[in-house]
């Protein structure tokens, strides 16, 4: 495609479908003085129309041939960050505490790893909005009991409000992937539903109540929380973590986090 042939070590799909890229921009709605960054711009598909929109835009690549292709063609407007976007320090782009826009066709071998990471700069980031396996969206979306509910549902729905935006088939990219794809558009929000949501021991708690989906909060909170301790949250300790509401998070993370301070 242009010369550029996709690596599968990127995890490079072009988007190339105009109605798509049309939908995508219309309802990011990009405004001339906002910060805005992309990830993975890839050959631009989306980099070309967020420009005609903004003064300026900031995009983070990996791929040193795009990263040149890129500069070639947009560099007037355009600063190029050649980095790793899971390492990257998304804090060092805020300008007079005007929080970013993050948007992009996120490479879906590290999807899920680089939602955390921009989880943990959601203070900063005002919105976002990203293209990601159908599936990924799906186990954002999900709710107690769903078989795709877990550890990836209960943080990013602890800090933000989330919608798909549109479905997205294989025949929208070069080369077409093997699975189906949408958008989502993530909000964090401006305070946590609970305070103890941002604190460390929430994280590794939801991590521990996951660690393996067929057991019980009994066993997979051993290193955590003892089952009269789980009893206190209000919560069957036989129970798995995928029957438990955000709320119910919310009580054990409380209890972990006040005996963790007991111990300090």
């Amino acid at each position: 495609m242009n010369g550029h042939r996709a690596r599968k070590r990127f995890g490079q799909n072009f988007l190339h479908d105009r109605r798509v890229i049309e939908n995508i921009i219309r309802q990011f709605n990009p405004q001339p003085a906002q910060t805005v960054v992309e990830i993975g711009p890839g050959l631009g598909a989306l980099t070309g129309p967020l420009l005609e929109r903004l003064d300026h835009l900031h995009v983070v690549e990996l791929d040193r041939d795009l990263v040149e292709r890129l500069d070639q063609q947009y560099h007037r407007r355009l600063t190029i960050h050649a980095q790793d976007a899971l390492k990257f320090d998304f804090r060092e782009l805020v300008d007079n505490g005007a929080r970013l826009r993050v948007i992009g066709n996120l490479p879906y071998n590290i999807s899920t790893p680089l939602l955390f990471h921009l989880l943990d700069q959601a203070d900063v980031v005002s919105d976002m909005m990203f293209m990601l396996q159908k599936e990924v969206v799906q186990r954002m979306l999900a709710g107690p009991g769903s078989k795709v509910y877990g550890r990836l549902s209960v943080m990013l729905q602890s800090r933000c409000e989330i919608s798909k935006v549109l479905d997205v088939g294989p025949g929208a990219f070069t080369p077409a992937p093997k699975v189906e794809s949408a958008v989502v558009a993530l909000t964090p929000r401006d305070k946590a539903l609970d305070p103890v949501c941002e604190a460390p021991c929430f994280a590794r708690l939801v991590k521990a109540s996951f660690a393996q989906r067929r057991k019980t909060l009994r066993n997979n909170l051993k290193s955590c929380l003892d089952s009269e301790q789980i009893s206190t949250a209000g919560i069957d300790p036989s129970c798995r973590a995928e029957t438990l509401s955000l709320e119910d998070f919310i009580g054990l993370a409380q209890v972990f986090c006040e005996t963790e301070s007991a111990t300090e």
